[in-house]
């Protein structure tokens, strides 16, 4: 049984928290909860977990251990202001029952935008017909330079029916676009084909990587399903850099083939010396395309608003399913 005002303990990194937790976000918890939004737990070692019924975690929060909740009996529930919470949630909490909430639908929202950006850009050539207009400073022939280049009737493919993968299918509807999906999880009917991996890239002017980061799709996106894309596609990753053979994209790229974005890119953060950087036919952005700036707010609006729920005693709307962890990012 929840009480009116529970007992609630802010555990992410300092400057999330910083940038997270203003203004009206600040106002709101503490009207919901008891609970200090300036006091911000990094490592739970130190904490008083004892009266603790919820823990408002984000990016940063360490993990919450066996014997971290053996520290914390009163925890009931997770609310988590961010996308996963596989980097710090383990099995113990799914094992003791404590209910889980995340802001990944709220993440998504951004990521989707992003993409649609892309592949629209992609499409149109917009990111190579700059580049040479802004180093040859006068007017080319786009149709000569880039045949066929526009949005009218191309493919795109969107690989897993992941949660972005969805919205970015939704926002890809008011456009003369022939949108396909694959995901070998996929059971409901999306309203677009849903084609086999190989057949999709095949098809497709842009492939667009939305799946996990699981041992199953590692590399996913290898040299030999490269060599599938089409001439001139144009593969866009803002899902995990581990879904696609870097090398392997990187000796495609070089050749002028194929186009790439990429928000994700191993590692992280490339070496100034990579090739990446220089070519025409790439961009590539510091994994900018999930929730910042602003966007902050609207994943710690979600997470405040599930916290009013379980205050009030209702169940949560973005609850977090153990079984359905296995396939998620």
């Amino acid at each position: 049984m929840t009480t009116a005002r529970p007992r609630t303990l802010v555990a992410m990194s300092a400057d999330v928290a910083e940038r997270l937790i203003q203004g009206p976000v600040r106002s709101r918890l503490s009207m919901i909860a008891d609970v200090d939004p300036g006091l911000v737990v990094t490592d739970f070692s130190q904490a008083d977990l004892a009266g603790v019924e919820v823990l408002f975690t984000s990016w940063g929060c360490p993990q919450v251990t066996a014997e971290v909740l053996d520290r914390a009996p009163l925890l009931r529930a997770v609310v988590h202001a961010a996308g996963s919470v596989k980097h710090h949630l383990t099995d113990a909490v799914w094992q003791r029952g404590i209910a889980v909430s995340s802001a990944a639908a709220a993440n998504a929202e951004p990521v989707a935008e992003f993409t649609l950006a892309s592949i629209l850009f992609a499409n149109k050539r917009v990111i190579d017909i700059a580049r040479t207009y802004r180093t040859e400073r006068r007017n080319g022939d786009w149709d000569r330079l880039h045949p066929g280049f526009g949005n009218y009737r191309k493919t795109v493919g969107v690989v897993g029916a992941s949660r972005i993968g969805r919205r970015v299918i939704e926002l890809l509807r008011p456009f003369d676009l022939e949108v396909l999906v694959s995901d070998p999880y996929l059971r409901d009917d999306l309203g677009v084909p849903t084609v086999g991996l190989d057949e999709l890239i095949e098809r497709s002017d842009v492939v667009s990587l939305h799946a996990p980061d699981l041992p199953e799709t590692r590399h996913l996106m290898d040299a030999r399903r490269l060599a599938r894309m089409r001439d001139g596609a144009t593969l866009i990753n803002t899902a995990r850099a581990a879904l696609v053979d870097q090398d392997a994209l990187t000796r495609e790229l070089v050749s002028g083939r194929l186009y790439a974005v990429l928000d994700h890119t191993e590692p992280e953060f490339l070496p100034a010396g990579s090739p990446l950087y220089d070519l025409p036919n790439v961009l590539v952005t510091p994994h900018i395309a999930g929730s910042l700036g602003g966007e902050l707010a609207r994943m710690a609006d979600l997470a405040v608003d599930e916290l009013a729920r379980y205050a009030r005693g209702l169940p949560f709307e973005h609850a977090v399913e153990p079984a359905s962890l296995s396939r998620s990012a």
